[in-house]
């Protein structure tokens, strides 16, 4: 009997590379600045495969993609607004270091976490 291959997954990359990356926003992205200074964001959302395969036997395709929302906080507001595809994590870290003169550690754990869930989101990428 014949094992079934499995696919390897793309080594994670070292820190130190992680940390020069540029994150670049979805270019399907719109944002509203809220009244309290927040951002609200507004981005397609991705259908399953299966479901789009059982909407297209079924003649139904949908005009425009479901858009999904995220309202971020100060803090995630901050970091959003550094995304410029310009700038490396790195980068971004410092600058919501000082901004917020946290120890330099918590602020890289705060803005690699956000980092991951959004690009767990489909709403950035890496460069």
């Amino acid at each position: 009997m014949r094992k079934k291959s499995r696919q390897k997954r793309p080594a994670a990359p070292e820190r130190r590379e992680a940390l020069d990356c540029i994150p670049l926003r979805h270019p399907d992205i719109r944002e509203e600045i809220l009244e309290n200074g927040d951002i609200l964001i507004f981005y397609p959302l991705r259908m399953k495969a299966w479901i789009s395969k059982i909407l297209g036997k079924l003649g139904k395709i949908p005009p425009k993609p479901p858009v999904g929302k995220l309202q971020l906080d100060e803090l995630g507001s901050a970091v959003w607004q550094q995304i410029n595809g310009r700038q490396s994590v790195r980068q971004i870290i410092r600058e919501f270091t000082r901004q917020y003169q946290l120890h330099p550690k918590e602020a890289e754990v705060s803005v690699t976490l956000f980092l991951r869930s959004l690009g767990k989101r489909g709403l950035i990428g890496m460069k």
